[in-house]
């Protein structure tokens, strides 16, 4: 610890690297200041009854935003839109030649295709607005409105597109991922909350009485630990195919003959597949919330009931793992990597070059990405059946909320460790 907190204050030491973290810290204050804003024409209580009520997608938005979808603040719909736009574009680019072409173009190209993310993103915004306007109007002061449509679903939009921004600004002039560091934020804000949720559990003696409901927390707390232990592993986790380079002499001088590897890490998708799948498994409980809250027809009914039993958590579970082999795929080509290593002169050691080098590659890929997966729906069911088995409620540690949390953390601080190396200081991982 003493050394982590020596290679801290070397870090602090760097005038332009204190001024970016500042300038972080400033951004995410803004954030969270703007998070207790209310929007003007909301009754904040009816509207966190509503929203509490509303399916498995609020619940998401609520934890992304930090409370302040729930408290129905000018954050309240947080950077989902942005994170909405940039899955999109990321398909679109696969799919549409022209985007494909621009993304491969360096600089100029990503400006562009980051241009109309931020549009897309502004429309998504807007929409998505236009839909808790309408699905929760109840919470609307006076009744709904021409005026109060204009002012609610713009003052919405304009909170994400100003989320964009700071992010943006964040990434530019601070450290680490603006947009990633905004979401992580949101989520560590929601700590103290947990920490209630437990001392309200153990006062009402649900975890025990006396000693008991003591060591229960202390189980809570290793638990937490132990899970994060484990997404750090597999989060940092990579499979590494050696790769030999044969020798060619051009001239009098040798080329190649180096040995290497192609790194596949084990969790090659990262969060991407839960964020798919929860949107897909909210999507219905979201619109019978907006369109049919008090409907008895027998389908509504079974979507209610089997969003809050073990079952919506298994299907859930299949759909992470389908999504973690699709966005694996888009991400990772093995039939171009074994093509670029058969120009360059390389081959993996006892394999053939070409067809057999990506059926091998392809091999590996789909072993690691089963136990991703498996591992990824596991995180995410685990709260659930969590809860069911302790009848315990709220648990914070879960799911994507710690994904999103060690994702960030440990990006934002290969950053500061990066930026302090130039500098020829010691590791801030060290």
């Amino acid at each position: 610890m003493g050394g982590m907190l020596e290679t801290i204050r070397n870090a602090w030491k760097i005038p332009d690297l204190r001024k970016k973290m500042l300038f972080t810290i400033l951004m995410l204050v803004i954030y969270r200041i703007g998070a207790h804003i209310p929007v003007p024409g909301l009754d904040a209580d009816v509207f966190a009854r509503l929203a509490s009520s509303g399916g498995q997608l609020f619940g998401y938005i609520d934890i992304i935003s930090g409370g302040a979808f729930q408290s129905a603040s000018i954050f309240a719909m947080s950077i989902t839109p942005y994170i909405n736009s940039s899955i999109i574009m990321q398909l679109l680019t696969v799919a549409i030649p022209k985007l494909e072409q621009l993304a491969k173009e360096g600089e100029e190209g990503r400006k562009l295709i980051a241009q109309y993310t931020r549009y897309v993103a502004v429309a998504l915004g807007f929409l998505q607005a236009t839909g808790l306007y309408f699905g929760l109007s109840s919470a609307i002061i006076g009744g709904r409105s021409v005026i109060s449509y204009i002012t609610i679903t713009l003052t919405f939009t304009a909170g994400t597109a100003f989320l964009m921004w700071l992010g943006e600004q964040i990434t530019e002039s601070g450290v680490g991922n603006g947009i990633s560091l905004i979401i992580f934020a949101g989520i560590v804000s929601r700590g103290p909350r947990a920490a209630i949720i437990i001392a309200n559990y153990y006062t009402a003696g649900t975890l025990g009485k006396g000693f008991l409901g003591i060591l229960a927390i202390i189980a809570l707390v290793a638990l937490f630990i132990a899970v994060m232990a484990a997404v750090i592993w597999v989060n940092e986790a990579e499979r590494r195919i050696p790769v030999q380079y044969a020798k060619r002499v051009v001239g009098r001088k040798v080329y190649g003959g180096q040995s290497t590897h192609i790194p596949i890490k084990v969790n090659l998708a990262g969060v991407m597949p839960i964020i798919f799948a929860m949107s897909i498994t909210s999507l219905p409980s979201t619109l019978i919330s907006f369109f049919a809250p008090n409907s008895t027809n027998p389908i509504v009914l079974w979507f209610k009931d089997i969003q809050q039993g073990i079952g919506f958590a298994l299907i859930n579970a299949v759909l992470i793992m389908f999504f973690t082999f699709f966005y694996t795929v888009i991400q990772f080509n093995p039939v171009e990597i074994a093509n670029n290593m058969k120009k360059n002169g390389g081959f993996i050691p006892g394999i053939r070059p070409g067809r057999p080098t990506s059926d091998y590659i392809s091999k590996v890929l789909n072993r690691l990405t089963w136990f991703g997966g498996l591992f990824l729906a596991l995180i995410t069911i685990f709260p659930t059946i969590f809860g069911a088995i302790f009848k315990i409620q709220g648990i914070w540690f879960g799911g994507t909320s710690l994904l999103i949390l060690v994702g960030v953390a440990l990006d934002t601080v290969k950053q500061i460790e990066s930026q302090m190396l130039m500098r020829h200081y010691k590791g801030f991982l060290e």
